[in-house]
């Protein structure tokens, strides 16, 4: 975040040219590029989570019907179960308990991207009100944009990661390292997240701070949806 802000005050010092087009079409591309990625993200992830429930369904009913089967058995009987079914049961009890396992990493995944949603939705609206602020110049809306611009480009890299860590279910992976992975695409989202939301609110002190008069002050808080 320190760069960002670096970036920022010395645009503030500089005079430099206005906005080019071809910028401002890269950052819309660069927003395109992570909205179409992290619908990809949630729709592979819902798709997983459905058939893991399926499988989870058919799984315990499997389960039950062994059970079932054992409790009618009288005590003699169930010493001499056979090892074959004792082996079927142990192997659907393991297997449920490693679904039941899968799913709770994808709804984490899930809720991770979830949270890629909310900084995206959040930075296409402070831009929006940003750009529409008449108490920045064109020279800053411009630095500004950069560092938008380098927000969204870490956004790309979030998105990267949990697509990686989505692929990682078809390798050999520890539970331990596929959680790591997934804790650190959470805290990797929610410092870029961070990083915009503090981005936003300087922006938003400085608008308020060259507001000349209650009415304009009462115009910038209600532009912002300040109270």
């Amino acid at each position: 975040m320190k760069k960002y802000l670096k970036i920022l005050l010395m645009a503030l010092a500089l005079s430099i040219a206005s906005v080019p087009v071809h910028q401002a079409k890269a950052q819309a591309g660069i927003l395109t590029v992570i909205q179409q990625g992290i619908k990809r993200v949630i729709r592979a992830v819902d798709l997983k989570i459905q058939r893991l429930q399926n499988k989870t369904i058919w799984l315990q009913n499997a389960q039950k019907t062994l059970e079932n089967a054992l409790s009618k058995l009288k005590l003699k009987e169930i010493g001499e179960w056979t090892e074959k079914q004792k082996e079927q049961y142990r192997k659907y009890y393991e297997e449920l308990a490693k679904v039941k396992a899968m799913i709770t990493y994808y709804q984490r995944i899930r809720e991770v991207a979830q949270k890629q949603v909310a900084m995206v939705a959040e930075y296409s609206r402070a831009w929006a009100l940003i750009r529409s602020d008449q108490n920045f110049t064109v020279n800053e809306l411009n630095y500004m944009e950069k560092v938008y611009s380098g927000i969204l480009q870490a956004s790309i890299q979030n998105i990267d990661q949990i697509t990686l860590i989505i692929e990682s279910f078809a390798l050999q992976m520890s539970d331990a390292k596929r959680l790591q992975l997934i804790n650190d695409a959470a805290d990797k989202i929610d410092n870029t997240y961070d990083d915009l939301r503090r981005f936003n609110q300087q922006n938003i002190i400085l608008s308020l701070q060259r507001a000349k008069t209650a009415k304009e002050v009462a115009a910038v808080k209600k532009m912002y949806g300040l109270p």
